[in-house]
């Protein structure tokens, strides 16, 4: 399923070949009104997911977002599942080689096996209630409206970090490419502009047939920079399994850096709510997580071995010159697309609220200009955010620790424990089982205020340090000889 997206990511659902499907006289709902019983959940535990007004499960055919789609000019319920990598991939080795080999990779495979939890607890949320399109409107349900205001706030943030961060990486990568040929800012409105344009179809159908050149593309930039720096060998052997003397400001940093990778979860409840089979969101979730977490594990390890502990940030800088740019060259369906898909979460969420809001919900499914006309402007506002996000903070690696911080906690944690507590609100002591996931997800939700606060912190202090970089630069943002690590300085 989706990763960041710090984040972020690369996409992770991709077109239905089932092309035999008729989709535009379905009567089914996109979960039927009797969940089949799924992912371990026996039938006595399905009927206490209900929702709280009448305890049952929700109706989908009447409560989905997009309906049945019967009679609409636009179908949004498209997708089958695949798999995803972050663009915070490009950060890792930086993460490992500050905290040392141990404690990273310890870190990479226990938040990845949390993140698989916290993800599969969204999929059974969203089950239990299929009319739930956003985070925000799980935590009205949940919450009450205030904190479903809060939460809607939040993820659209989160989004337009993501994106802005997207863009950060397309100005590295421009700079890299063409040896500074032109002002950064410039590369940063260049990409701004690219990524607007490819914003403008409105269903994921249409924007995640260029996910499989996206996945593929930040695998190979990776592997050709694994390569070329094992050629070269530029610090080969100098690691260190725990570092020594780092005070929690520096070490903080690169958790959130390897936090930001499992951000992907901001996005579960709208991708579920545009596939044609939702429980294909359990196998989605641990094929995507699973892989990338091995492969997150195997790039840390590997560019650090060869790099030593100077390792740029994003990595593919360590390599030589020329790998340099051939690499990223690669990596440049990732720095855009994935950044798009992100743009195109943030852009469906408020447009659908205001449409909702205008009570013209029907209006979503049409080809009129009042639909087009709302929905490019909202893209070209959210993007135009973004890109003041990226020049204000044109530092990589700080940028992504503060999306961490102010978001990763809560969407990719936290509120996973707070949604498993309310769906079983009534049966928390009933047996050691649920006492032990009581406790479990209560640890959950402690985690993501721990992370909240510790990186709020650690990012606010660099960034009055001065780490974040001077913003509106023109200057080369790629700077190959300042680490991250460089930011503890």
């Amino acid at each position: 399923m989706p990763e960041r997206s710090d984040s972020s990511l690369c996409p992770s659902i991709r077109p239905s070949k089932e092309d035999d499907r008729n989709l535009h006289g379905s009567q089914d709902p996109i979960v039927p009104n009797k969940p089949e019983k799924t992912s371990g959940l026996n039938d006595s535990e399905w009927e206490s997911l209900g929702n709280e007004h009448n305890g049952s499960v929700d109706n989908g055919e009447q409560q989905e977002v997009f309906g049945t789609e019967e009679d609409a000019d636009v179908h949004y319920r498209t997708m089958a599942w695949g798999y995803t990598i972050s663009l915070g991939v490009l950060s890792l080795p930086s993460a490992v080689a500050t905290i040392g080999l141990v404690p990273g990779l310890l870190l990479i495979f226990i938040l990845g096996l949390v993140a698989t939890y916290t993800g599969y607890v969204i999929g059974q949320f969203k089950y239990a209630h299929p009319h739930l399109h956003t985070f925000a409107d799980a935590m009205r349900l949940v919450g009450g409206p205030v904190l479903g205001v809060i939460a809607a706030i939040g993820q659209v943030l989160i989004l337009v970090f993501i994106m802005g961060a997207h863009l950060s990486g397309f100005s590295i990568m421009m700079n890299v490419l063409t040896d500074h040929a032109f002002c950064s800012v410039g590369f940063g409105a260049l990409g701004l502009l690219i990524c607007f344009l490819l914003d403008l179809p409105r269903t994921f159908k249409n924007v995640s047939y260029l996910s499989i050149s996206s996945c593929i593309s930040i695998v190979a930039a990776v592997l050709v920079a694994i390569v070329g720096i094992g050629i070269q060998k530029p610090d080969e052997g100098n690691i260190q399994a725990v570092s020594k003397g780092i005070d929690l400001p520096t070490g903080m940093l690169p958790a959130l850096n390897i936090i930001l990778s499992y951000a992907g979860h901001v996005g579960f409840f709208s991708f579920i709510s545009e596939m044609r089979n939702p429980r294909d969101f359990s196998k989605a979730l641990a094929v995507s997580i699973g892989f990338s977490t091995l492969f997150y594990m195997f790039v840390g390890v590997i560019i650090y071995y060869y790099a030593g502990p100077n390792i740029a940030s994003p990595a593919l800088g360590s390599a030589s010159p020329v790998v340099r740019k051939i690499a990223f060259g690669l990596a440049a369906p990732t720095i855009v697309i994935a950044g798009v898909i992100n743009g195109h979460v943030a852009a469906k969420y408020v447009w659908v609220q205001f449409w909702r809001w205008k009570k013209q919900e029907r209006t979503m499914g049409q080809n009129s200009v009042r639909s087009w006309g709302s929905w490019i402007v909202i893209n070209a506002v959210l993007w135009v955010a973004s890109w003041l996000i990226a020049e204000a903070i044109p530092s990589f690696y700080l940028l992504l620790g503060l999306i961490s911080a102010l978001f990763c906690g809560w969407f990719s944690f936290g509120l996973s424990g707070w949604f498993w507590l309310h769906l079983n609100r009534t049966r928390l002591t009933e047996n050691w089982k649920k006492v032990a996931l009581a406790v479990l997800n209560i640890s959950i939700l402690a985690l993501g205020l721990a992370i909240s606060g510790l990186g709020l912190y650690a990012s606010g202090l660099k960034l009055h340090q001065g780490a974040g970089g001077e913003p509106f630069t023109c200057k080369n943002t790629y700077q190959p000889n300042k680490p991250a690590q460089g930011l503890s300085e």
